[in-house]
């Protein structure tokens, strides 16, 4: 696979930033979709401690190959906060994945770009103006077009989809301040090691056996989220903050085709409205940044 990585490091770092977000996204709707096949027969609380103990084992390779991503952590504070932030939003997402389609999911979720680009912009410096802060507007309004708040019915999943926002507003900046001092591995075998244990005890507590074909799903989910955690690390290496943010909008269309494929769940025609706008946003955004880039190498 050397050839493949040698091709995409050499692509521009917001083509580089663009290709892995996609690939991010895809991982995640998947998640949701097979969260959303069997959450009525095991316990969501389980299913995260499954996901963290099948990702640890399928991380041992790496780590044997690479031991240093595991003894050499520059920020063990940021890691961990790192680590219990995912643990949370990946409770809640889950929960959310239950009572709620994952196109609509995904759609509440992109309220917390705004405020991620915000603190960004404070702390880590980051420019939030121009074409950055037209992208971000214009992922919200396209957000906000599918919500429709107070037009649609009231599900109890949106209090999930909020906790999510709130766990994973800061997260974005510990990774990108992680992605300064860390491997991008590292922080992928981190997290899952961070939230192994903080799984567990819930996971005792509502514990069912699962069967096998349960255990083979949150095998599934456990090898997504390991390779979801290794590209988005990637992705906050090759792009600031908020043009990661504002990528994350390409995760409604995606999430609405895994939706259909698995459920037969059809979006309304606001959804496909409102990707439109999310989509034009974030390739806007690509295409500015990618000359940018551009103009300053030459």
């Amino acid at each position: 696979m050397s050839w493949l990585t040698r091709i995409i490091d050499s692509w521009p770092a917001v083509v580089q930033c663009t290709f892995w977000i996609l690939i991010s996204g895809t991982l995640m709707v998947l998640q949701l979709g097979i969260v959303r096949l069997i959450a009525n027969d095991i316990n969501v609380f389980e299913i995260v401690f499954f996901r963290a103990l099948f990702s640890c084992i399928f991380i041992v390779p790496i780590v044997i190959a690479t031991p240093t991503i595991l003894t050499h952590v520059n920020r063990p504070v940021v890691m961990s906060i790192c680590g219990t932030l995912a643990y949370v939003a990946g409770v809640c997402f889950y929960f959310a994945a239950q009572y709620m389609p994952i196109a609509d999911i995904t759609a509440i979720h992109f309220s917390r770009p705004i405020f991620a680009a915000i603190l960004a912009a404070i702390i880590l410096k980051e420019g939030l103006k121009g074409p950055r802060a037209i992208a971000i507007l214009g992922g919200f309004i396209g957000a906000a077009i599918i919500i429709r708040p107070g037009l649609v019915e009231f599900n109890i999943g949106i209090f999930f989809v909020l906790g999510v926002v709130a766990s994973q507003t800061w997260n974005p900046i510990n990774r990108r301040i992680l992605s300064q001092s860390e491997h991008p591995d590292s922080v992928a075998v981190w997290t899952q090691i961070i939230i192994l244990p903080l799984a567990a005890i819930p996971a005792i507590i509502v514990w069912i056996t699962p069967t096998w074909e349960l255990l083979g799903w949150m095998a599934l989910i456990g090898l997504l989220e390991m390779l979801n955690q290794r590209v988005l690390a990637r992705a906050y290496i090759q792009g600031e903050t908020i043009v990661v943010l504002a990528l994350h909008y390409t995760r409604l269309p995606l999430a609405a085709i895994v939706g259909f494929l698995m459920f037969s769940e059809i979006p309304e025609i606001w959804v496909w409205i409102g990707s439109a706008v999310i989509a034009g946003a974030a390739l806007y955004l690509a295409h500015h940044e990618r000359n940018t880039a551009n103009k300053e190498s030459s």
